[in-house]
């Protein structure tokens, strides 16, 4: 059976204060768990039932918040890819015993997958943007800047050139990358690249 290739983002595994992020609201929390092992050991369930030992996982950062978390990676079935966050702070080798490859981004189907979205100005061919860090939240369409102010304001519309796969967004495992393209093409947006010629560097 061919590999299967698997997408996921910001699992914060060892992290007790994601346990007690809210929404906008400042009461709905955005994860079930207020205990993080608790958590941690769901979404290792909820991978491993996923995820076959020769599927291959392109994480797109904040995998582990601090350096006790990292021995949880070795419970993950999969051929691991990092897209390093802005959390993954610890050093190239201490996570190389856990992933295949360290990347800042990567290129795949003609769509750029980082942790952080990308500027719309770097977009340029590239149909998509797959990302993570929003957790709950999604990049929407800017809708005009205050006269007043200069501030972009933004519309309630989700931005289709951007994706989020955050654990929040996939029922806290990883998804499949045919399942991200379906769900990026029911938003209108473009899987592959666009035709036409990207800004020059």
């Amino acid at each position: 059976m061919m590999p299967a290739v698997f997408l996921t983002s910001d699992t914060h595994f060892g992290h007790s204060g994601v346990c007690r992020f809210t929404e906008a609201d400042g009461v709905t929390k955005i994860r079930p768990w207020t205990d993080p092992d608790e958590m941690d050991e769901e979404m290792i369930r909820r991978w491993n039932d996923t995820v076959r030992p020769n599927d291959k996982v392109y994480h797109l950062g904040d995998v582990v918040i601090n350096r006790k978390a990292l021995k949880t990676l070795a419970r993950l079935n999969g051929d691991k890819v990092l897209i390093r966050g802005n959390h993954d702070i610890f050093r190239d080798d201490e996570y190389r015993e856990y992933f295949r490859e360290l990347r800042a981004y990567h290129v795949m189907n003609g769509m750029i997958l980082s942790h952080i979205p990308v500027h719309e100005a770097s977009l340029g061919r590239f149909g998509t943007n797959i990302h993570g860090h929003l957790h709950t939240n999604r990049v929407r369409k800017a809708r005009g800047v205050d006269a007043r102010t200069g501030a972009v304001l933004y519309s309630t519309e989700i931005d289709p050139r951007y994706h989020c796969v955050c654990v929040e967004q996939t029922d806290f495992a990883p998804i499949l990358f045919e399942d991200v393209i379906k769900r990026i093409e029911a938003e209108g947006g473009v899987v592959g690249l666009k035709s036409g010629n990207g800004p020059t560097m």
